[in-house]
């Protein structure tokens, strides 16, 4: 039985990008039978709230069935991921005991894994010639503001986001970006038999 992943995000952007980021991960992995759900959507501010996230694991669990798997995956902004993140597992887990679950905080922005992998988007946008990715790209602030400057473009997470999980560079934004890094080993996790 192929896995079952229902992810669990914070903006609309993310709404269509997850989907498709975690499909390329799990064909590059070589797994082509896992069914990605459409994520739920829920706001950060109400995740961190005693019983929002618990409410948002359980609508998961529902839809993913027996032997689902749930990914949370949120922005971690001004808190550290490593702090944050064990938390929100501990608290998904008592949730629910039964299923499998993944917590990842892009560290500041998800948008910071474009930046990590930035010539991978130069054939699609507009880059100036020799614009090089900021290092570490993790420690940008306003990332997105930051990729919409150097692509010159109004960025638009919910137009954008999903346009760019198609197209960068996967193995760049993991050697750049450690978040992004712990998202590919999650994932691994969650889909292995």
């Amino acid at each position: 039985m192929p896995a079952r992943v229902i992810p669990i995000v914070e903006g609309h952007g993310e709404v269509a990008a997850v989907p498709l980021l975690l499909r390329r991960i799990a064909n590059t992995l070589g797994i082509h039978d896992a069914y990605i759900g459409k994520p739920i959507r829920c706001s950060r501010h109400k995740l961190l709230k005693s019983g929002e996230l618990e409410r948002a694991i359980e609508l998961a669990a529902l839809k993913s069935g027996r032997d689902g798997r749930v990914l949370l995956l949120i922005d971690a902004d001004t808190d550290c991921p490593a702090e944050l993140a064990p938390s929100l597992l501990a608290r998904a887990q008592q949730a629910r005991q039964d299923i499998r679950m993944g917590v990842v905080l892009a560290k500041h922005e998800f948008e910071a894994w474009f930046l990590g992998s930035l010539e991978s988007l130069r054939e699609e946008y507009p880059i100036a010639p020799g614009q090089a990715p900021p290092r570490p790209p993790e420690e940008i602030r306003g990332a997105k503001e930051h990729l919409g400057a150097l692509l010159g473009i109004a960025y638009s997470p919910s137009v954008d986001q999903p346009a760019m999980a198609e197209r960068f560079d996967m193995g760049s934004a993991r050697n750049a970006c450690p978040s992004f890094d712990k998202l590919w080993r999650t994932v691994e996790s969650l889909l292995a038999s």
